[in-house]
């Protein structure tokens, strides 16, 4: 794909045939909105159905695959998308509006997921996990205890990170023996489409990987109703997932959500101030702030809050705001007008609730039409709204803090606990702080946006519910726990 090609015949990907819908719908490119990326099949719930339907009869076979058939399928999969990060990144970009550079690593990344679990398939055992033989309390009996596929699974993702977050729930659903249906955000269906394809050719029997592309209100609620999913992983907002969980809990579904965060980078006094504003910028607003563990509450002990605040908005003067596919761009433009116009709503809102303007936040004019923002800073209160609400955007506010007791109370001061970072070049307070910080994940002098694909991934409170995504742990959504007893 080049740039300025139209992908056309994006269409569904159902029990292994290639399916058109009864509409359709066009993806732009955020950088330049004359220029279409993809025209896509949008799925009704019959076609919904159809896909659930085509997973469920998959599912026998796919479920008793050996396990190396599937690690090889995945080991497939996992190479093709290493073999065109570059291609497959031009497309993220154009559709997504991440630099290049940012979406080309992320294509990489999907592809270590899937040869990651290529693994796991191996490691598991047949049945799709593996299992241990525990010495009963009773004389003469054996006791197992056995991991199995949970059965169908249905895939809602979101539209930020369209090729790894597709990867770390496909690539573990598919190496444990369950079979999938996979509805993509429709912001995003050139990307869901490339990922589908490249599966497609990966050997999977008919049926086993399903996709379909279409509204939350038909597609997603088809997955969420339908007694034939067994299993729904689901990313996305706090008000989608809580609507997913009782929808599905009423079916007694099993549920993971991964539902946004809140997240606090602290910086202590003792900190390198450089490094601690490189972890701000990063974190904060790279992706152009569009990531779940983007850290928009920079906590700042009171002794170097001025001096952090002057070295951030220094930097923020100099970062490059521009075209996804112009060389040395440091942020690419946020993903659609409706994000672009909620996130400029926000900076009124700052103002209007008394936080103090240091940076940023206007809508920028480039070459091309799209929807560029310039990174906006504010100084907050722990009350205003910019400092509670999440706003996946470009946009943090500094909070002081007197002291670290302070600083690690207003980091826990928050709904949501997916991720929160450290900078500081005190063992002591690093320490307590991976030890207290209420979070599912923990930085110290990192970003909070950079995790690896083989450790688990998630949050506690408002930014998660059910088992870890990604590495080993995600075997306890996928799989299964079944006890055995036999009279040896």
């Amino acid at each position: 794909m080049i740039h300025g090609e139209i992908h056309q015949n994006v269409r569904q990907y159902i029990n292994g045939r290639w399916e058109t819908s009864a509409t359709t719908g066009v993806s732009a490119n955020p950088s330049d909105t004359s220029e279409v990326v993809a025209e896509y099949a949008r799925a009704d719930r019959r076609q919904a159905e159809f896909a659930i339907r085509a997973a469920t009869e998959a599912f026998p076979h796919w479920s008793h695959s050996t396990p190396q058939r599937r690690a090889d399928v995945l080991d497939r999969i996992g190479a093709e998308l290493l073999a065109r990060k570059d291609d497959l990144g031009l497309l993220l970009a154009r559709e997504e509006g991440k630099t290049l550079p940012e979406a080309v690593a992320e294509v990489a990344r999907a592809g270590q997921v899937f040869k990651f679990f290529a693994g796991e398939a191996l490691r598991g055992g047949a049945g799709g996990g593996g299992g241990e033989n525990i010495a009963s309390v009773r004389a003469g009996v054996q006791v197992d205890v056995t991991r199995e596929p949970v059965g169908v699974v249905g895939l809602i993702t979101p539209w930020n990170s369209p090729f790894v977050i597709p990867a770390w729930k496909i690539a573990p659903a598919l190496a444990h023996g369950n079979s999938v249906v996979f509805k993509p955000a429709e912001l995003v269906p050139a990307c869901g489409w490339a990922l589908a394809e490249i599966i497609s050719r990966a050997a999977l029997p008919a049926g086993a990987f399903n996709l379909v592309m279409g509204s939350g209100r038909e597609v997603g609620q088809a997955l969420v109703d339908s007694a034939l999913v067994d299993a729904l992983s689901f990313t996305g907002s706090a008000a989608n997932g809580e609507r997913v969980l009782q929808a599905a809990a009423s079916r007694r579904a099993k549920v993971q959500l991964e539902t946004g965060g809140k997240n606090a980078l602290v910086v202590l006094a003792d900190a390198d101030l450089d490094r601690a504003v490189d972890c701000a910028v990063q974190g904060a607003y790279f992706s152009a702030g569009q990531r779940c563990t983007a850290s928009s509450r920079l906590i700042v002990e009171a002794a170097v809050h001025d001096a952090f605040v002057a070295k951030l908005r220094q930097r923020l003067k100099e970062l490059k705001i521009g075209h996804a596919l112009e060389r040395g761009m440091d942020i690419g433009p946020v993903a659609d007008e409706e994000r672009l116009a909620q996130n400029l709503a926000w900076v009124g809102i700052a103002r209007e609730e008394g936080a103090e303007h240091v940076w940023g936040g206007e809508a920028l004019q480039r070459a091309t039409a799209g929807h560029y923002m310039s990174p906006a800073l504010f100084l907050a209160r722990p009350e205003h709204r910019i400092a509670r609400e999440e706003i996946f955007g470009p946009l943090a506010c500094v909070l002081r803090a007197g002291d670290y007791d302070e600083a690690l109370a207003l980091c826990n001061d928050t709904p949501f606990g997916l991720c929160a970072g450290i900078c500081t070049n005190s063992l002591k307070h690093a320490m307590h702080f991976r030890r207290h910080a209420v979070v599912g994940m923990t930085m110290v002098n990192l970003p909070t946006a950079g995790v690896d694909f083989h450790v688990p991934f998630g949050g506690r409170k408002g930014s998660g519910y059910g088992p870890r995504e990604q590495g080993r742990h995600a075997a306890e959504f996928y799989t299964t726990v079944k006890t055995g007893y036999m009279l040896a």
